[in-house]
């Protein structure tokens, strides 16, 4: 068997009562709506320790978050609870002592500097107990020293006589037993008084290790029988197995192997329910010891054979190193000579294999003070060095300090003087390229204004010049029918040239109006458009629906006008020649300066990819229009499924 510790962390470890199972729910319900404040990081602490004894992994995950919500909100007593709670897992179930070592010596950082004497001491404590479980007693008694002090200074019994309780543990470890027992006792009796029940739990297991330690066995079991009393009591499933435990333990020392027998059952499904695999192996060797007592050796193998697989399993190497001994033990006895030699070997070979790494880790602790001290006295060496050559190093540094310096301000005028060239080229460029649009739009301008006049100047000789000839000869031949003489046939050739004659002057005015409308220059645009929507619809080609908002009241601009007109033109001469539609809606709206026109279509569509290909002049005349205008356009169309053009037009007044 194996003497189980209690090493317990100072901060107020509460023990829960039996209902601990309600009491999680209640304090679970309340985190759940509880604000992100310090009361939920005591609550995240309280659901953690309600799960600590039977559930480690979730008590480390609500200790997590206790100390992630503390650093959010900068709370240092929370972060240090958080550490306190946390450490006693890491300590006691998880063997995990470096990590726990680091986060105490942040936690005695903490208290320092927020500077609160009690935390200060109870985490110089916690930082010694780390050192303490993982067998560096040298800095774990001079933590523990320097917590007393500020205990003893305090003045409070209840956090001394905790203080107590690590150092008979520590004195124990020391095998300065007599040590042990004397601050074992003020632990209890300190315990008693402040009525701290986990702290007297603890306090009365380690008593019974120092008593059993110097052979007082009365002593010892009556110390045991009372921790357990008090965990059965409180609940307390981690002290209950390590009392169970030591009872073993001590009853092993003295022969008692049917109690022996009775205390490893018990200890048996609670090492399994703590998931305690070191526990498990030791209640199954102690089981193996009672068969083992009573000549039943078949039972003595399985339960010994159990506790081996364990050890392999869970790299337990000191208790496989006293399995192999109890195996041996029993196929002596079972007069397998052969085994038990084997086990022997295996035991002692083990044995040999713990007790180097032992020495080599006294030895590179050794070496590792050593070689710190070595380092000090270098460094201290090396200081003296250094004020020697100091002045010189000085002058030295403010050299190469002007130096750089300097060769930064120059890189730095460099890089300016560099961009400011790049700015410059692209401000250069940035004029070109608008001169270049400036000229397109000038040249584009030049054109269409051209263009315009051009069809103005043809407008009106069409007009003026042959309209007027064409009436004229009308009217000729119209006098010249009441003085001739003509055959019914004659007549009727006569007529038809008169009807031909009519047509042509009408077509004439047609072309002269399409040119440019008149209504367009008398009366603006929106009646121009009403004008073609209407010649469009009495020709009976297409039916065109029109429709404008605010645009008669529009003090367009010339050049604006004559371009939409244009463009509105073009698009429905596109939806009569190629697209065949019989339904076409123009919509233009004025707003804010703003012109939008929309043409739509329920012509035969077309693939938008093939105008790339596309060489015909309507689309670019009205892409030239609008690039001029500067404006933007928006094309859709489907094959089958109609066109539709949104053009948007700005600063049109």
């Amino acid at each position: 068997m194996a003497k189980r510790l209690i090493g317990m962390f100072l901060l107020f470890h509460i023990a829960w009562a039996p209902a601990r199972a309600q009491q999680t729910d209640s304090l679970l319900k309340l985190l759940s709506v509880a604000p992100e404040d310090t009361n939920k990081v005591m609550l995240y602490i309280q659901v953690g320790r309600a799960y600590e004894d039977r559930e480690t992994e979730k008590a480390k995950q609500y200790y997590r978050m206790a100390g992630e919500l503390s650093r959010k909100l900068n709370y240092p007593l929370g972060i240090i609870k958080y550490i306190a709670n946390y450490t006693y897992i890491l300590n006691n179930m998880d063997a995990n002592f470096d990590s726990s070592i680091l986060l105490n010596l942040e936690a005695v950082a903490i208290s320092r500097k927020i500077k609160d004497s009690l935390y200060l001491a109870k985490m110089l404590f916690n930082t010694g107990n780390a050192y303490r479980e993982k067998g560096d007693y040298e800095p774990a008694q001079q933590y523990y020293e320097e917590g007393k002090n500020i205990f003893q200074k305090l003045g409070d019994e209840a956090t001394e006589a905790q203080g107590n309780d690590m150092l008979q543990l520590l004195y124990f470890q020391m095998h300065q037993y007599e040590k042990g027992i004397a601050y074992g006792i003020k632990a209890v009796e300190g315990s008693r008084k402040t009525e701290q029940t986990e702290w007297l739990e603890s306090a009365l297991s380690n008593l019974g290790l120092n008593y059993s330690a110097v052979h007082r066995f009365d002593k010892a079991e009556q110390v045991y029988q009372e921790a357990l009393a008090l965990a059965e009591k409180t609940n307390n499933t981690y002290v209950a197995l390590t009392q169970y435990l030591n009872l073993g333990d001590l009853l092993l020392q003295q022969g008692k192997y049917q109690q022996l027998f009775y205390y490893c059952n018990k200890a048996l499904p609670l090492a399994r329910q703590l998931g305690s695999y070191a526990s498990e192996l030791i209640a199954l060797r102690g089981i193996g010891c009672y068969w083992l007592s009573n000549r039943q050796y078949e039972q003595a193998r399985l339960y010994g054979d159990s506790a081996l697989r364990m050890s392999y399993r869970y790299n337990l190497r000191p208790e496989r190193q006293k399995t192999f001994t109890f195996l041996a033990n029993l196929s002596f006895a079972s007069q397998d000579i052969k085994a038990g030699e084997a086990y022997g070997a295996q035991s002692t070979l083990l044995g040999d294999s713990l007790l180097n790494e032992t020495m080599e880790k006294r030895m590179l602790d050794l070496e590792k003070k050593y070689e710190l001290a070595r380092k000090e006295s270098h460094i201290q060496q090396l200081e003296a060095e250094k004020q020697v050559h100091q002045l010189a190093m000085r002058q030295k540094n403010t050299l190469n300090t002007a130096l750089t310096i300097t060769a930064i301000l120059l890189l730095l005028i460099g890089a300016l003087l560099y961009l400011a060239y790049r700015n410059k080229q692209k401000l250069q460029q940035q004029r070109i390229n608008e001169l270049e649009t400036e000229n397109q739009l000038v040249a584009t301008e030049a054109i269409l204004q051209g263009e315009e006049q051009e069809r103005t100047r043809l407008a009106k000789d069409l007009h003026d010049g042959l309209g007027g000839m064409l009436s004229g000869i009308k009217y000729s031949l119209n006098g010249m029918r009441e003085n001739l003489v003509m055959t019914n046939e004659n007549q009727l050739a006569f007529a038809r040239s008169l009807d031909m004659l009519d047509s042509s002057i009408n077509e004439m005015r047609r072309v002269a109006h399409n040119m440019m409308p008149e209504a367009l220059v008398k009366f603006g645009l929106d009646d121009a458009l009403r004008d073609f929507a209407s010649d469009i619809n009495s020709t009976g080609a297409l039916q065109v629906n029109y429709q404008s908002y605010n645009l008669e009241t529009a003090p367009l601009k010339q050049t604006v006008a004559i371009a939409v007109y244009r463009i509105i033109q073009e698009l429905t001469g596109n939806a009569l020649k190629h697209a065949g539609a019989t339904v076409l809606m123009i919509q233009v709206i004025h707003a804010d300066s703003r012109v939008s026109i929309t043409v739509e279509d329920d012509g035969a569509g077309f693939d938008t990819a093939l105008l790339a290909k596309s060489k015909g002049i309507g689309l670019a005349g009205i892409r030239n229009r609008i690039t001029f205008l500067r404006g933007t356009m928006d094309l859709h169309s489907t094959p089958g499924k109609g066109t539709s053009v949104n053009i948007e037009i700005n600063d049109v007044v």
